[in-house]
């Protein structure tokens, strides 16, 4: 599968590029090797040699796999996208960007092992790990570089250049990926030493010249394509100026374009349309440029752009990476087709790398047998790029009937019964301002005062507590018939009750159940919403070694009977103190979800967001006074371009607020955001109308306390005092510090103390330490403050 071999607008004369590929493929294992083998390592329970061996013998069933699905074994339509953890950290290593705490685990020869590259991630003792972010607009995390004046650059790991010639070895000519030299310095934070102001930017000149020794060891070891993302490209939400960023991509692919040895470029940018970005990369003496047009539009025949693109290959992004529908086959072979207007060089893709999507549909065997011909997983897609990318080069006429079948199945899917329900239709349809709003802030803190009596700086958790073996082996127990229904239930208020009682004991003053029932905080919602189903393999990469089961919203949205109350209920009978019922948020169940593209996305979570206040309401008649509707993924969400910015702000903040403005003033409504960057939505935040917003914070050190104090915030805050991400358990001292600097900036009866995120993750020895210190560093801030607080 190639293409004409384009003519090199720089030094270099390519080899053609693939007629399909991808732009890389999940990395964990069909049945999650990798997290299971990272995680022992991290355990002791198996050694570094070990973990490599796991590592190569993933990417060799994957090559093998992507070979059998279509993808040539030795024209670079294989990307080589493995990672251990995550690609932006191997790509700091690889550069040598390695954070001054963490310098003394450099190597003589300026190399990180395993367990130094991990500590980077998860922190060591008193060192803070890389902070961590959204990807885009995706649901996958990436760490974030630390760049100064001091971070030396250099070639300090070849990974790259050996897995290549691993596969080489093996019979095959793979494509390296890379996290490209503009995406990375973008991404990046300013270090701790560095001076203010200062932007990782004005670091490109010292960071090119590594990439080109890096294009240089992979050309001599016989690359002929290397893939360098440069997905910020496409975004509008990042802090520089538009014109620092476009003139730092023409510097950087006129200084790699023009090196007189390396492999064939091709630059790809998903995620969204390239816009302006595209005549510089047009310009720029590079063979081939990959579009989304899946997220992003087509190029225009702009004057002076057709000349500028004829002699680079377009990869045409028409499959969607980042959602698991069959979706038209024809249209996109359409698109790709129109491209040749521009050259006669067009290549099939997929629009995104496919880690956002699980790796095969023929791994589930529950799924209705309508639905399953609906969907396309990792490995579906790969085959449907080999079907467009046949029918690119030898016409339509050559895949006739693999296009039939994917109209069929599309016309199937509008048509089946649940897709459309005239009930939920209607009630969104009657819907009006009213219900969209509560009454005035004041007014409620004065009522949920009278109503919790809460101490100054009241202490909670976000929601879940440690999830151990014994609650998973009961929940597959469950499933396998082997546990009683009434059995399991008894379990899991026997664990409840054991939460409850921790809470107690350590003193927090709003209490939770800890979720011991919940599988995962979308899907426990899923499995109890018509319109939804799930699936038993249909893992996903979120971050590390953390892997989710999207749930697929397939048809319109109702609660058929109560879902969470009778747990709050039951803990709440355990205790005098107030109890948190707990639910999952409209924005956050549909990006957590893979969500119908049928119709749009603010219609969808309206539907969510009513059979949410269904719930709401039970939960408050019962007796439950304060709930909290989780969003962590409200920023997530936000669209890259700014055009399309407003209109998602206004209906993301609209169903959270349909779900929680149907209850009284004294009932307290609590929601919960974690890691991202937060300012740029802080506005969104505020109109949320929460009663109590709960925050990361930790391991950004209280940054977005700066955001609050700048931009105003008069509602409840809580912004996380402890990195549930991180193994490490943070100390008394860093504790009262953090509270310490959030008082500064944010007034004193507007705080909450509380973690960063839920604690489900984490082991119950470092949970209980941490808080305590929690609860301890809060009661001396409040000693310092003078306040009375209450046994």
């Amino acid at each position: 599968m190639t293409t004409s071999a384009p003519v090199s607008s720089g030094t270099v004369v390519p080899a053609v590029f693939p007629s399909g590929t991808i732009l890389g493929y999940p990395r964990i294992g069909r049945r999650r090797e990798l997290k299971k083998a990272v995680e022992a390592f991290w355990a002791g329970t198996i050694s570094a040699d070990e973990l490599e061996a796991t590592g190569a013998e993933l990417r060799a069933t994957t090559r093998e796999r992507l070979a059998g699905l279509g993808l040539g074994r030795t024209d670079s339509a294989i990307p080589e996208s493995f990672s251990f953890y995550d690609q932006v950290l191997d790509t700091a290593v690889t550069v040598g960007a390695v954070p001054t705490r963490f310098a003394h685990l450099v190597q003589a020869d300026g190399t990180l092992d395993l367990a130094g590259y991990f500590t980077l991630a998860r922190g060591e003792g008193s060192s803070l790990p890389l902070e961590m972010t959204k990807w885009f607009d995706s649901n996958y995390h990436y760490l974030v570089p630390e760049i100064g004046p001091e971070t030396v650059f250099s070639l300090a790991s070849d990974r790259i250049v050996r897995t290549f010639e691993e596969a080489k070895t093996a019979g095959f000519l793979t494509r390296p990926v890379i996290v490209g030299p503009v995406t990375f310095l973008l991404l990046s934070k300013a270090s701790d030493d560095a001076p203010a102001g200062f932007s990782p930017l004005s670091r490109l000149d010292d960071l090119l010249p590594v990439y080109a020794t890096l294009l240089e060891r992979l050309a001599a070891a016989g690359a002929e394509w290397i893939q360098i993302d440069e997905p910020a490209l496409v975004s509008e939400s990042i802090d520089t100026p538009r014109t620092e960023t476009l003139g730092a991509t023409r510097w950087t692919y006129e200084t790699l374009g023009r090196l007189s040895r390396r492999p064939a470029i091709f630059v790809a940018a998903p995620y969204g349309s390239l816009d302006d970005a595209l005549p510089v990369l047009a310009a720029a003496p590079i063979e081939a440029v990959g579009l989304d047009l899946v997220r992003g539009t087509a190029p225009d025949d702009a004057p002076g752009l057709v000349a500028d693109l004829a002699d680079k290959t377009l990869v045409a992004g028409v499959i969607d990476g980042h959602n698991i529908w069959r979706g038209d086959l024809a249209a996109a072979v359409g698109r790709a087709e129109n491209l040749r207007a521009l050259t006669p060089n067009v290549t099939i893709s997929t629009s995104t790398s496919l880690l956002h999507v699980p790796h095969s549909v023929a791994d589930e065997s529950k799924l209705g047998g309508d639905l399953k011909s609906w969907l396309a997983f990792a490995d579906e897609k790969v085959a449907q790029v080999a079907v467009l990318a046949r029918g690119l080069q030898e016409g339509r006429d050559a895949v006739a009937d693999e296009l039939a079948a994917a109209s069929v199945a599309l016309a199937s899917r509008a048509e089946a019964p649940g897709v459309r329900n005239s009930a939920v239709r209607a009630r969104t349809e009657a819907l009006t301002a009213a219900d969209f709003s509560r009454g005035p802030y004041d007014v409620r803190l004065a009522a949920q005062q009278a109503a919790l009596d809460l101490p100054l700086l009241p202490t909670t958790t976000i929601g879940s507590f440690p999830q151990t073996g014994e609650i998973r082996r009961a929940r597959a127990q469950t499933l396998r018939g082997t546990l009683l229904p009434d059995e399991y239930r008894q379990l899991m208020r026997a664990e409840i009750a054991r939460v409850v009682a921790l809470q107690e004991e350590i003193g927090l003053d709003v209490l939770v159940h800890g979720e011991p029932e919940r599988n995962d905080m979308v899907q426990y919602f899923a499995e109890n919403l018509d319109g939804f189903a799930v699936t038993e393999n249909g893992w996903v990469q979120s971050y590390g070694s953390r892997c989710t089961r999207p749930s697929i919203l397939w048809g319109d949205v109702s609660r058929p009977a109560p879902i969470t109350v009778d747990w709050s209920t039951y803990t709440q009978s355990l205790t005098a103190k107030p109890v948190k019922g707990m639910l999952t948020g409209p924005v956050t169940i549909l990006a957590w979800s893979f969500v119908r593209d049928d119709q749009p996305l603010g219609d969808t979570a309206r539907q969510v967001a009513l059979a949410l206040r269904d719930e709401i309401g039970d939960l408050e008649a019962a007796g439950i006074g304060i709930v909290q509707v989780d969003e962590p993924a409200l920023r997530e969400l936000l669209p890259l371009k700014r055009a399309q910015q407003a209109d998602y702000l206004d209906w993301s903040v609209g169903s959270f607020r349909l779900a929680t403005a149907g209850v009284t003033d004294a009932t307290q409504i609590h929601t919960h955001l974690c890691y991202s960057e937060f300012g740029v939505v802080l506005d969104a935040i505020r109109n949320l109308d929460a009663d109590v917003t709960s925050i990361e914070a930790a391991r950004s050190r209280m940054d977005v306390v700066h955001d609050i104090q700048s931009q105003g915030f008069d509602h409840g805050i809580g912004p996380g005092v402890y990195d549930i991400h991180s193994p490490r358990v943070p100390s008394v001292d860093e504790l009262v510090g953090l509270l310490e600097t959030a008082l500064e900036s944010v007034p004193t009866r507007q705080v909450w103390v509380n973690p960063d995120c839920g604690l489900k993750t984490r082991g119950y020895a470092e949970t209980v330490e941490s808080l305590t210190n929690m609860q301890e560093a809060t009661r001396i801030v409040r000693a310092r403050l003078g306040a009375s607080v209450s046994a």
